[in-house]
């Protein structure tokens, strides 16, 4: 009998899915899961032209402050 994999959380489902590689539903589960989850509001544009080079260049620029701000903490 399987678990029920919506009341499980996203650390149980990846312990139940590496002792049991071959339950394809679980690995769906937990690819939606972890697709559900993610963080999509700075996704940025592929850096085809010179607009968004400038576009990714100061998106990583900003994220390096934000990172050697926190580590001031």
């Amino acid at each position: 009998m399987k678990p029920n994999f919506d009341t499980m959380n996203v650390a149980e489902l990846r312990a139940y899915l590496l002792s049991h590689r071959n339950d394809d539903e679980a690995f769906y589960k937990l690819v939606d899961r972890l697709e559900s989850n993610s963080d999509t509001t700075d996704l940025y544009p592929i850096p085809d032209t010179p607009e968004n080079i400038a576009i990714m260049e100061a998106a990583i620029q900003e994220h390096i402050r934000q990172l050697e701000e926190k580590q001031k903490g």
